[in-house]
């Protein structure tokens, strides 16, 4: 109870009113004398100036206000699709048309002629990692490979090496285990690419 008391008291003090007149705003309609505490842009020209309407005027001028208008239906389009994009440029994403890449590529021909400067040049593929060498060299195959060579060349080797085939022999019990380890590191890297 003191603390809303306390406050009720410094509220009193702190916002005392004075006795300077208070600047009031007018309603901009002709012949209205009402309080002007609603702002309405001037045109579509000057959207941060500003007509003061008391409420029920804003309410006529908003209902009557088209942002549009004087505008051919053909304008109207073309304000509307630079109004999704920030009324900047915009092309489909990640992709360059034949016609650009022409251009593109002539107009580089031109400057540096057909000797292309290393910044421009197509990025080098980061070398194959030693695990997925490796699995490779024991599966018998070399890159560049599907991951559908990959598998049907694991099932041509499970079934030469299977340790039932060849009466529990060690030696192709061991090729077998390994077989399964490469192919095991190949699926992750081949389906992680796919994702």
């Amino acid at each position: 109870m003191i603390y809303w008391e306390a406050m009720r008291t410094f509220s009193d003090t702190y916002f005392e009113t004075s006795d300077r007149p208070v600047k009031v705003r007018q309603c901009d309609h002709p012949a209205c004398g009402e309080k002007g505490d609603y702002r309405a842009p001037k045109s579509r020209d000057h959207l941060n100036q500003y007509y003061f309407f008391c409420l029920d005027h804003v309410r006529d001028y908003n209902k009557a206000w088209d942002f549009f208008s004087g505008l051919s239906p053909g304008e109207v389009e073309n304000y509307t699709r630079d109004a999704t994009v920030w009324e900047r440029p915009s092309w489909p994403l990640g992709q360059w048309g034949a016609a650009e890449r022409a251009l593109r590529d002539k107009a580089m021909r031109e400057i540096f002629g057909d000797e292309v400067p290393p910044e421009f040049a197509k990025p080098q593929t980061s070398p194959m990692p030693v695990a997925e060498r490796e699995s490779l060299a024991v599966l018998e195959m070399t890159a560049p490979v599907t991951f559908a060579q990959i598998k049907t060349q694991y099932r041509v080797l499970v079934k030469k090496h299977h340790p039932d085939l060849n009466n529990g022999d060690a030696e192709n019990e061991e090729k077998f285990k390994s077989i399964n380890q490469a192919f095991t590191t190949l699926r992750k890297i081949y389906e992680s690419e796919t994702i």
